[in-house]
């Protein structure tokens, strides 16, 4: 179930939001700490959903600083008027006459809330709350690691009885969109932005639209994004459509990662099927694979991963995507010259990561002329002498006589859309400059060469195919990546509006 909390401030404001909420959500959750005067029986006589009713005090992160006897008062009286579920902290449960309930439908859920971590005693922790009396358990932590998201779906999976659990924040994101999967008896949504009433609480239409919450079910197979930062990703919204088109039981969710090997083996234990993998982990997760695909492991770099039984293999799909977007910048040339078109083609990559390697190795077996610039010149050297070609400083005029640029770095990519990697002066007429970034879809330095009199070809494409080739690998079935391609640009657009 999906419950969205209403934390307006005054009657008339959680009147309204109420029924908005209402049609969207499975329940209602009622932060009567919020609202000022409140009138609980005018609420309830009003909901058309069940709900829940919470008077959460500033010691567990509610708004509720009056005397104590005076906010259980208000929980009896949501009884006395039955509420579908009143939520009570699990320090002050013991003051919740059990008669009175008895005598009435609502359902007690005692809660357990930790806003600095999730701490190492959460079975114990469980296993208080079952004995404390109530109907349904809750124990929501702080993320501080995505890791932490496992040891809740622990508890979730070992509880006998109903069990809400997620981590709250960035990091713990992953627990809220899965919690079907994981085993929750519901999860929160807020109604719009602003409108959140813990941290990192995703939105009613995220939920359902980017995250198709409702297709969800314990059965649905896990597939994401490595990365960091993962927020800026349409491969969400890419690979859940795909699988509601192709009616494939499955869903995609982002997983901001900072240590790979330590999530790589914590991540085991929840059987995810398969991973996209981005900045900065295509070559770090290498080491932490059980087997790698021969392409790959010649390009030192992974960005995906397919689960296989337990084994989890890493392939390479960047590097085929990269090349079949430069063959097709001159159509009409590449047609009649075939694999031939970029022989001999002056070619300078900035960056030395997992995506700049893709590429050259790619464009190495083409037979192009590689040059490799990067701010860490060590770095480029250190490319440069892995795929057999020539790095230079940055600053090193010759590097940009060149026939084609490319940025195969993150300078550029949103949020940081004013930056780029290299002074526009240095771009001339005629190049063509390629930026693998795709968000947004004409970077500055697109914006920049395109003044420069250059030919210009955005991140996208290259992100399509890449991505088609990770949906065959993961699926066995290819997409088409036509779909793809407009998928992502009605969603970039929106975004840009």
């Amino acid at each position: 179930m999906i419950c969205i909390p209403i934390i307006s401030n005054n009657l008339a404001d959680a009147l309204h939001d109420m029924a908005e909420a209402s049609s969207i959500a499975d329940l209602i959750e009622l932060r009567i700490d919020y609202i000022k005067n409140v009138d609980l029986k005018c609420l309830l006589e009003r909901r058309t959903k069940p709900v829940i009713v919470t008077n959460r005090p500033v010691r567990e992160g509610g708004k509720f600083d009056g005397n104590e006897e005076d906010r259980i008062a208000l929980l009896k009286l949501a009884i006395q008027l039955q509420a579908d579920y009143v939520d009570i902290e699990h320090d002050s449960i013991k003051h919740l006459c059990r008669d009175t309930e008895h005598r009435v439908p609502t359902k007690i859920i005692v809660s357990y809330h930790n806003f600095r971590e999730t701490p190492g005693d959460l079975t114990d922790i469980h296993k208080r709350l079952c004995q404390s009396g109530a109907d349904i358990v809750k124990i929501v932590t702080h993320a501080n690691n995505i890791t932490d998201n496992v040891r809740i779906y622990r508890i979730l999976q070992q509880s006998r009885m109903p069990t809400i659990s997620f981590c709250m924040g960035e990091l713990g994101i992953i627990s809220r969109i899965l919690y079907k999967r994981f085993g929750s008896y519901l999860t929160f949504a807020s109604l719009r932005a602003g409108k959140e009433s813990a941290p990192g609480q995703i939105g009613i239409h995220e939920l359902l639209n980017t995250y198709q919450a409702r297709r969800q079910d314990k059965r649905s197979a896990i597939y994401g994004l490595i990365g960091n930062p993962v927020s800026h990703s349409i491969s969400p919204i890419i690979h859940n459509t795909l699988f509601k088109e192709m009616n494939l039981n499955s869903i995609y969710v982002p997983f901001k990662v900072d240590n790979i090997g330590e999530f790589i083996r914590e991540f085991r234990g929840l059987d995810v099927k398969g991973y996209s993998v981005t900045i900065p982990h295509k070559e770090s997760v290498v080491n932490h694979l059980d087997a790698v695909d021969p392409i790959a492991e010649k390009i030192g770099a992974v960005n995906t991963i397919v689960n296989k039984d337990g084994q989890l293999t890493g392939f390479n799909t960047d590097c085929e995507a990269a090349i079949k977007v430069l063959e097709g910048i001159n159509q009409a040339s590449a047609k009649s010259l075939g694999n031939t078109y970029l022989k001999g083609k002056k070619v300078t990559i900035v960056g030395a990561g997992g995506a700049a390697r893709a590429i050259a190795f790619g464009l190495k077996e083409r037979q192009a002329q590689i040059t490799i610039i990067n701010r860490n010149y060590e770095r480029a050297q250190s490319l440069a002498g892995d795929v057999g070609c020539i790095a230079k400083k940055i600053d090193d005029p010759q590097a940009f006589d060149t026939d084609i640029f490319i940025n195969a770095t993150p300078v550029g990519m949103f949020p940081k859309i004013n930056e780029t990697p290299i002074d526009k002066n240095k771009l001339k007429p005629n190049m063509i400059v390629f930026d693998t970034i795709y968000n947004p879809i004409e970077t500055k330095l697109l914006n920049d060469a395109r003044t420069q009199g250059c030919i210009i070809v955005n991140g996208l494409s290259m992100f399509v195919h890449q991505a088609a080739a990770q949906f065959k690998l993961w699926t066995g079935r290819m997409p088409s990546v036509e779909i793809i391609e407009n998928i992502a640009y009605k969603y970039l657009a929106m975004e840009g509006d």
